[in-house]
This record gives structure tokens, C-alpha cells and sequence, in this order.
């Protein structure tokens, strides 16, 4: 009984252990990357090109380089999702008699005059 349960457990073991490099693979070609290599304090700033089983080819400054799996300890992939800005314009009209803005004088008025809207027309 005891033998099974141990079987059970380490096929269950199998099959939820994940290869993290079939998360690379899925990766686009021109994802930015920082890949971190064993020893070095600084990640590189690259661009995916390919992934094969051994290597990770990447692209730095217009020159291709191939990093060995073993050497790599980490990666870090930007999300290449987009968010669409919408500009959204209003053209609003104003309303000299209701806007309250069209009381205040003007720079160059005589002191005490208040823009007040015209009328034109005859009165009766």
C-alpha cells in the first residue's frame, strides 16, 4: 500500500513539474529580455531572436549572441501588450450671457469697465 501511494505521489511530482524553459519558447521573436547570467551582477538588455535546446540567441546592438542554457540563471520578459490611448476632443461654445468668465475685464480696459456683451439693434 505504502509502495503505491509513494508511486502515486512521485508521478504526480512528474507531471506537475514544469520545464521553464518551455516558457521561453513561447516567448515572440523581438520580446525584450533581461537575461542574468550566473556571476554577473548586471542583466543584459537584449531582444529575443531563437531558442534551441542548448542556447538562447539573442540580439544586442545590432550583433547576435548565443548564451548556453546552463550559464543563464534568470530571465525577465516585458510584456509587449500596448494600451491604445483614445484622445477624446470637445469643442464646447460659449455663451456670453452665461458665462461668467466674459465679466472679467481684460488687461488693456479702463479700470472699472466690465465687458458686458453688446447688443446691436435699435431699440423701440
Amino acid at each position: 500500500m505504502l509502495k503505491t501511494i509513494l508511486i502515486l505521489c512521485s508521478c504526480a511530482f512528474a507531471y506537475g513539474a514544469d520545464d521553464p524553459w518551455s516558457k521561453v519558447k513561447s516567448l515572440k521573436t523581438g520580446t525584450d529580455l533581461q537575461v542574468y547570467r550566473r556571476g554577473s551582477t548586471q542583466p543584459l538588455q537584449v531582444k529575443m531572436d531563437e531558442l534551441t535546446n542548448e542556447n538562447l540567441v539573442v540580439i544586442s546592438k545590432n550583433s547576435q549572441t548565443a548564451i548556453a542554457r546552463d550559464e543563464i540563471e534568470r530571465i525577465d520578459a516585458r510584456s509587449t501588450g500596448r494600451t491604445r490611448s483614445v484622445n477624446e476632443t470637445k469643442n464646447t461654445e460659449r455663451n456670453a450671457a452665461t458665462d461668467p468668465r466674459s465679466a472679467i475685464p481684460g488687461p488693456n480696459s479702463p479700470p472699472g469697465a466690465m465687458n458686458a456683451p453688446s447688443t446691436s439693434g435699435l431699440s423701440r
